[in-house]
């Protein structure tokens, strides 16, 4: 079998040794023996089936012990994940080059081939990553940093010092890992929405800040060599935007109060990097030596690339300064930047400058890296989106019908309702009343509309309708808008999430083109977003995966029957059962002709972290997502066989309805979810500002998809990801499809991402450990749960058929032996997650410390399975 890389396994080891160490200083020998011996017990039972012991162990520690050992075996996870994540990236970078530039250089001459214009091409990408602030990263923002910190020392001690500076690299390797360690790992209180905004400010300060011009620069190398060209100074093919302080959807904390105050941290935050940035320029630049322009501009003076950085340092510290003040609610007479060009002229002067008088090498240091945040970041670093729901927007129009005498808004046809928002969209009278009184929800909704007038045209990218059904719902939005002073069109967005939302979608945006207002409000240009989350749980991930295929492609014809581009957002998250999986095979695998050079496409939780947390992480990451999209645009797969669609449409069929036969038509199965899974304690572990339920009083309908996926994993059931797809696929085999089947897997990059992402979720199920938490929470449903666990048996029979293998992971062992080398430390906390939950369930007066070991389990079964919800 393939083993993990020597270098990854040393890494591993000495942060387990280190950790170890400090454990020892901490807690004395018997302690460290004490865990030492719960993992090789934990290894011995997996190596030979029978846990009893191992449980048995677990059992006999006093409740003293708890904590301690979850918080070791928590930690011993983070770090072996930092060790993976250190190796993927940057020893793999080093050593063996970068896979995604091989892939750019490898794609360019087949674009050449094609009679592509490579240039071109660059100009119409448009890829907007979208930071949420969804509630899936578990771990502190102080630990974080920590952790950036020991991958840093890691990429130093893989640099081969000399004797003496190993030594004082694994001292402070050793200081760092004690500093984690006497760090608490649980959040004491959710963040609330402005500080999971300064998190996202934080991700590109010390990560994308840097990573984004060496994206750039290498991209820029790329062009040179195979279109003898470099990259434009004037285009940023990727850009990113926020729903961090933005997303009020089902989060009441987040305000039009949050907003506008997040979009003054953006400038404060924007402006204070770009000072810095210009502050170096300024030391750099001493030359004298100018073109006309400049010296017209600079007037007679000695240093004139200084004198005009400096003026533009002075305007950049005006613009801190009038946020910090309005951030304080004080009057201030500094004038602020307001426009992105008022940047980027003066440094484009400078840039133009010394190449024309003879300084490129100068130009294409620092201030070309400044030029490439501008066009990138902007002023306020990212966009922000606005995302509400559609029915407070309905609301609003509801209460003031009803106050204007006109009837209830609510109670109206889609005609009637289209008439009246037509008519008040080109009615230049002011449509709200001065002496309304709104209700305090309805009053939000425009407090928060008007926020987003009184902004510049580009500090706001797009406003998001969640549940929406109906063209009204975009012209409600856009009126709503305009009452409250919005002069530009805004790009609105319908968010279509759960199945039906996804079948209607291609009529109601053909619905919505067909109205001339609106043709001229959008411009050619319409954006809507697919929601994977919602859909998956609503139908199964099968019976959803299909609906959002369909869709796009309908969409995407109903746009270009009315000469409209098509903006497509999807709203992916972390895992396989909210749409997750790695993102260049998920764009290639679209609908040929959807990606059509602009895509845009959500980073949830800790997989921000995971892509953007780093400098040298982000490049490839950045690199991924360029390589797949130019790809997807340019030289689009094959469209699949009538007869694979066929089967498809089958088979998703099949699974909708095998999957809510259990989730929504079997009385046990609500009972069985609640007493088997962590879900009543998820909210303990104060993961993010939104509540986990979109209404309070709500059942399992109403719980959001994350903790719905959250708690599933902690179980190892997985059961979101797979179930509907096990029956519908193994029917497909006994009815002699295989052979169909696998050719549909080899040939059709869909099916094929489909059954590779099922594979691997399966592969981080645990038979044993589910029917462990059964037994010990929920013996009353033990049918139930045994019938659910054959059924997932018989799904991992039935992906080794489809793959023609005997072992899940047979072509990929390195991911099968990284989970094997995580087992002996995830099992003892899912061992100890359940005896805890049965212990906290049963006492009225918890005490803290087994409330905390809890916790961390929790914590370290998401480090464990790399993700959460």
């Amino acid at each position: 079998m393939q083993r993990l890389h020597p270098a990854l396994r040393e890494n591993v080891r000495i942060l387990g040794e280190l950790l170890g160490e400090v454990i020892k200083a901490d807690l004395g020998d018997a302690m460290l023996q004490r865990i030492e011996e719960i993992r090789a017990t934990a290894k011995q039972a997996r190596k030979s089936g029978d846990a009893s012991g191992f449980i048995h162990l677990l059992k006999s520690l006093p409740d003293a012990d708890l904590l301690p050992v979850t918080r070791a075996f928590n930690q011993f996870l983070n770090l072996a994940n930092i060790a993976e994540q250190y190796h993927d990236v940057v020893h793999r970078r080093r050593d063996e080059g970068d896979e995604y530039i091989r892939m750019l250089s490898q794609l360019i001459p087949r674009l050449q081939d094609a009679g592509d214009d490579v240039l071109a091409r660059l100009r119409q990408t448009h890829i907007e990553l979208v930071l949420t602030a969804h509630p899936t990263e578990v771990t502190r923002r102080t630990l974080i940093q920590k952790y950036d910190q020991v991958l840093g020392t890691l990429e130093q001690l893989d640099s081969h010092p000399y004797a003496a500076e190993k030594n004082r690299l694994l001292a402070g390797l050793k200081v760092l890992v004690g500093e984690v360690w006497f760090t608490d790992e649980i959040r004491s209180s959710k963040p609330t929405p402005e500080d999971e905004a300064r998190w996202g400010f934080a991700v590109i300060e010390s990560s994308l800040w840097e990573a984004m011009p060496a994206f750039y620069r290498e991209l820029d190398e790329l062009l040179l060599n195979k279109c003898g060209t470099r990259m434009p100074l004037d285009i940023s093919p990727i850009r990113f935007c926020s729903w961090m302080g933005g997303d009020r959807d089902g989060n009441p904390n987040v305000t039009s109060h949050i907003t506008r105050r997040v979009l003054l941290m953006a400038r404060w935050m924007a402006a204070d990097l770009y000072i810095r940035d210009l502050s170096a320029l300024i030391s750099e630049l001493s030359m004298w030596r100018c073109n006309d322009l400049l010296r017209a501009v600079s007037g007679d003076v000695r240093e004139p690339y200084r004198f005009l950085l400096h003026n533009l340092r002075e305007r950049m510290k005006d613009t801190r300064e009038w946020a910090e003040a309005c951030l304080q609610d004080q009057v201030t007479h500094k004038t602020p930047l307001k426009d992105i060009q008022l940047l980027i002229e003066p440094l484009k002067l400078c840039y133009d400058s010394l190449v024309e008088s003879g300084m490129q090498l100068v130009a294409n240091g620092r201030l070309l890296d400044t030029l490439r945040r501008a066009q990138c970041f902007g002023l306020t670093l990212s966009q922000l989106d606005i995302r509400q729901e559609s029915a407070r927007h309905a609301q609003v129009f509801s209460e003031l019908t009803r106050y204007l005498e006109e009837g209830d808004y609510a109670k109206w046809s889609e005609a009637e309702k289209q008439a009246f928002l037509l008519r008040e969209l080109q009615n230049k009278r002011p449509l709200l009343p001065p002496d309304w009184q709104p209700s305090a929800e309805t009053q939000e909704v425009l407090d928060t509309c008007k926020v987003v007038a009184a902004e510049t045209q580009n500090a706001i990218s797009a406003y998001v309708i969640s549940m929406a059904g109906q063209a009204s719902d975009v012209l409600a939005v856009a009126l709503l808008l305009k009452m409250c002073g919005r002069k530009q069109p805004l790009p609105i967005a319908p968010l279509f999430e759960t199945l039906d939302d996804l079948t209607r979608a291609p009529a109601v945006l053909n619905n919505l083109l067909e109205i001339p207002w609106y043709q001229q409000y959008c411009a050619g240009r319409q954006m809507v977003m697919i929601g994977y989350s919602d859909s998956a749980k609503d139908a199964g991930q099968m019976a959803a995966a299909w609906a959002q295929y369909n869709a796009q492609e309908a969409l995407m014809a109903a746009a270009r029957a009315h000469n409209t581009q098509l903006v497509l957002f999807h709203g992916r998250g972390g895992t396989v059962g909210r749409g997750g999986g790695p993102a260049h095979v998920a764009i290639l695998s679209q609908p040929p002709g959807t990606v059509a050079n602009c895509i845009r496409v959500t980073e949830q939780g800790e997989m921000i972290r995971f892509k953007f947390g780093n400098p040298d992480v982000a490049i490839r990451s950045l690199q991924m997502y360029l390589a797949a999209v130019m790809e997807a645009s340019a030289l689009p797969a094959p469209q699949p066989k009538p007869e694979w669609r066929a089967l498809m449409d089958e088979m998703a069929a099949a699974a909708v309805q095998a999957y809510r036969a259990v989730i929504r038509e079997t009385p046990e199965f609500v009972p069985y979810f609640r007493a088997v899974t962590p879900e009543q304690e998820l909210g303990k572990l104060a993961l993010g500002s939104r509540p986990a339920k979109r209404k309070a009083d709500g059942g399992v309908e109403s719980l959001r998809a994350i903790p719905w996926i959250f708690a599933w994993t902690q179980i190892r059931l997985m059961l979101p990801a797979w179930l509907g797809g096990d029956s519908a696929l193994a029917d497909m085999i006994a009815r002699g499809k295989l052979n169909e089947l696998q050719n549909m897997r080899e040939n059709w990059l869909f099916f094929g991402t489909f059954s590779d992402m099922l594979e691997m979720v399966l592969s981080k199920t645990d038979m044993a450990i589910a029917e462990y938490y059964e037994a010990t929470l929920a013996p009353q449903h033990k049918q139930l749960g045994s019938e659910l666990r054959l059924r997932l048996q018989n799904a991992i029979h039935t992906v080794n058929q489809l793959k023609n293998q005997q072992n899940l992971l047979d072509d990929n062992p390195l991911f099968r032996e990284s989970m094997a080398v995580r087992n002996p430390y995830t099992d003892p906390l899912h061992y100890l997650q359940a005896e805890l939950i049965k212990r906290t369930r049963q006492q009225n007066d918890v005490c803290p410390e087994l409330e905390q070991a809890l916790k961390v389990t929790m914590a370290g079964i998401a480090a464990g399975m790399r993700n959460t919800g």
